[in-house]
């Protein structure tokens, strides 16, 4: 895959602030204490449906209609972040918009979608069968299939990661959560794009290790899924051109349990009042499991998301 360049980001960055403003980010003074050292977080939380993903769905869809593309119909699927941003994309664009989403997904989530507009079907256990599930009924329909992974996702993805580098120069180290991959291959992206220097670490859901597996493998590794609060990070198969730009640029990965997530959710909201989802406080979650090997670096996070239902939220509160 040819990979966005410094321009690409620039353009994109222009579509992405017509729908909202850059993202603010903090050295909250209790997550430096926490952690030991100088803690930078990155509030994806912020934007309008309260998770990175809309970034790529507002570029994907701007490359849709400057190449004449844009079809009546797309389809997707998701675990919920990722269906926002098509919605949202989508209602801008006036496309009928049709999710998949596994049984049993987040009901807040759901319900999110729906109010943008967006048709959803529960179809399988897990993402990987509703993503199948997508990819034929779009070929049933004659629907445009938007895919997790791709080249003009990763463009406004990139946005958010060249706002972090260029506000926060001096960072040494930032930690990335693992999905299907347009997170870090974004913050690959920026990095190669400013010529900075940051070490980057991937971080996976030790109940979801595909990434991890695969990464070790040198090819796609499919790995059970039992995670039950990471929904953004229960991915069974990685994407093979999501890999093959992680292979090499990806310092370490550190994999994070049920249990290091919840606790980091609670810090999160300890120390900044802000909601964590699994997925977004994984970032923390793993930076905690390093912390002794920080000392004096400047680490960069991101709160990449915080839609979590309210009553998973105030039962991980409530644990200790």
């Amino acid at each position: 895959m040819h990979l966005p360049s410094l321009q690409d980001i620039e353009d994109s960055a222009q579509v992405v602030y017509r729908a909202f403003a850059a993202t603010p980010q903090y050295a909250w003074p209790l997550l430096t204490q926490k952690l030991g050292t100088t803690c930078w977080l990155k509030h994806e939380n912020h934007t309008p449906v309260g998770a990175f993903k809309i970034r790529g769905g507002l570029t994907y869809f701007d490359q849709l209609a400057r190449s004449k593309a844009l079809p009546s119909e797309v389809i997707s699927a998701t675990r919920g972040n990722h269906g926002q941003s098509i919605g949202w994309a989508a209602r801008d664009h006036g496309v009928r918009c049709t999710i998949i989403v596994p049984h049993g997904n987040s009901v807040e989530k759901n319900a999110a979608m729906r109010a943008l507009g967006a048709t959803l079907i529960e179809h399988g256990t897990d993402f990987q069968e509703s993503r199948e599930y997508a990819i034929a009924l779009a070929q049933q329909r004659g629907a445009h299939m938007v895919p997790s992974f791709h080249r003009d996702l990763l463009r406004g993805v990139s946005t958010y990661w060249w706002e972090l580098f260029k506000a926060v120069p001096q960072l040494d180290v930032v930690y990335v959560p693992i999905g299907q991959g347009s997170g870090a291959c974004s913050a690959i992206v920026a990095k190669r794009a400013l010529g900075h220097r940051v070490h980057i670490v991937g971080v996976v859901s030790a109940h979801a290790t595909t990434y991890a597996d695969s990464l070790a493998a040198g090819r796609v590794v499919e790995a059970p899924v039992t995670t039950q609060l990471a929904d953004g990070m229960a991915c069974r198969v990685a994407d093979a051109e999501a890999l093959q730009i992680l292979q090499g640029e990806i310092d370490h990965i550190v994999q994070v349990t049920d249990a290091d997530v919840a606790q980091a959710m609670r810090d999160l909201f300890a120390c900044t009042h802000n909601v964590a989802e699994g997925a977004g406080a994984a970032a923390f979650a793993a930076a905690m499991k390093e912390r002794h090997t920080l000392k004096g670096l400047t680490v960069g996070l991101t709160l990449c998301g915080g839609n979590v239902d309210s009553e998973v939220f105030a039962r991980v509160l409530s644990e200790t």
